[in-house]
């Protein structure tokens, strides 16, 4: 599939980026390889094949699910510019 320059302008106006007059045919380009390589990636043959989520067979690490105060919720509330009776403190916005 091939962009022209007038959907790249077009992109680009979506996507809020501001691309000088001179540039749209190199993003015309660039747009149009990235689409030529999607169409390359439709015809490979993913039947059978499992969904992954890296290129490594991975698990992740287990742990307990259970509810902590995080054991150091003094250093927590060290960073905050307002505490109070151990919590957060911020200001008011419903009256």
């Amino acid at each position: 599939m091939s962009i022209d320059i007038d959907t790249a302008r077009k992109v680009a106006h979506l996507a809020r980026i501001r691309v000088a007059e001179d540039d749209l045919p190199k993003l015309a380009e660039q747009l149009s390889g990235i689409l030529t390589f999607m169409e390359q990636l439709n015809e490979v043959d993913v039947e059978g094949i499992e969904p992954m989520t890296s290129v490594t067979p991975m698990r992740l690490k287990r742990r307990v699910d259970e509810v902590t105060d995080g054991s150091y919720p003094e250093k927590i509330l060290a960073n905050a510019p307002d505490a109070r009776e151990g919590f957060f403190a911020v200001p008011k916005v419903v009256e």
